[in-house]
């Protein structure tokens, strides 16, 4: 039988009613878990821990993993998909073992955000409530997404939901990754077309929309800058539900503001939270959400599901899944 194990769970401040719900849920079935309480000392609380759960892996300090290594915990859970923002070699150096909870766990909500952007950039909602609220009617007029070409930048869990999605609007899916997307998956996807990053030029080019569905890296930081928004038609939008630094954003507000593009859906910002000062939160071709594409109760639900598997596996002398330490 897997032992029970202690669990310390770091949650964000003000953001523990959904998200704390689901784990204590889906944890306390098999294992004990206690909540941080950052106004206390630290140290007596890491005493006797076996693994921690990071609330999107932006609340460990390098302290907290010095006391949990310290304190032989076997396991540091992200609860989140992204890293970016997590000190990993750090981890690494402290021989922490480290997951994550990828990105199929969060996919359906991202695809359905994205969704809702190209919607509302298409039904130009920002000018529609600006009509509403002078008393008229019947204005703007809107776009039909049906023959649209999307292209979805990273066909990774949520460039797949995205591209599950077009078809029920008429869209034909154009799609850039770098692993080699084969033709059964273009076929049951319904892809126009699948290429490689050397082909993102003419994809961006040819598409009505362009999606973000990208890790951030060295090399994805900026994939999008002034040249690459040069290439879009002057009519088509770009959707960003990943991470804001994959948007040169002040090359973005340029383009908004010049009409090199028709418009964007933002919901990822390099600074966050964001300078609301910034034009980009006042101009009409733009929608603007608080970094919400993951943030739903289906995500909520899967993502506090994974790290209890994980809990389980290492109760029960197994490797845990979705290692980033490696």
């Amino acid at each position: 039988m897997s032992q029970r194990l202690n669990v310390l769970f770091l949650p964000l401040p003000d953001l523990f009613e959904r998200w704390g719900n689901d784990l204590v849920a889906a944890v306390t079935k098999n294992h004990d878990l206690r909540i941080a309480d950052y106004d206390q000392p630290l140290a007596p609380q890491f005493e006797g821990i076996d693994a921690v759960i990071d609330h999107g892996g932006s609340v460990g300090t390098r302290e907290m993993v010095d006391l949990a290594a310290a304190g032989k915990v076997r396991h540091w859970q992200i609860l989140g998909t992204g890293f970016d923002h997590f000190d990993l070699e750090y981890w690494k150096a402290k021989g922490m073992p480290t997951s994550n909870c990828p990105g199929a766990f969060s996919a359906v909500a991202l695809a359905d955000c994205a969704m809702m952007l190209i919607l509302m950039l298409a039904r130009r909602y920002q000018e529609s409530k600006e009509v509403l609220a002078s008393g008229k009617l019947y204005r703007p007029m809107g776009a039909e997404m049906e023959g649209w070409k999307l292209g979805i930048l990273g066909l990774g869990a949520s460039g797949i939901e995205l591209a599950k999605r077009a078809p029920g609007f008429g869209m034909k899916t154009l799609a850039i990754d770098i692993r080699d997307v084969g033709p059964n998956e273009v076929s049951e996807l319904g892809l126009e077309f699948a290429g490689k990053p050397s082909d993102m030029d003419d994809v961006i080019a040819q598409s009505d929309v362009v999606s973000l569905h990208l890790h951030l890296n060295q090399e994805t930081r900026h994939i999008i800058d002034e040249r690459r928004l040069k290439l879009m038609k002057s009519s088509a939008f770009l959707v960003n539900v990943s991470r804001g630094e994959l948007v040169d954003e002040a090359a973005l507000e340029q383009a908004l503001v010049e009409g090199w593009i028709g418009g964007a859906g933002i919901d990822v910002y390099s600074q966050e939270p964001p300078d609301l000062s910034d034009a980009i939160f006042r101009l009409p071709n733009a929608v603007t959400t608080p970094h919400i594409a993951g943030v739903t109760d289906g995500t909520a639900r899967k993502r506090a599901a994974c790290a209890a598997e994980n809990l389980d596996r290492i109760a029960a002398g197994l490797e845990p899944l979705y290692r980033i330490d490696q």
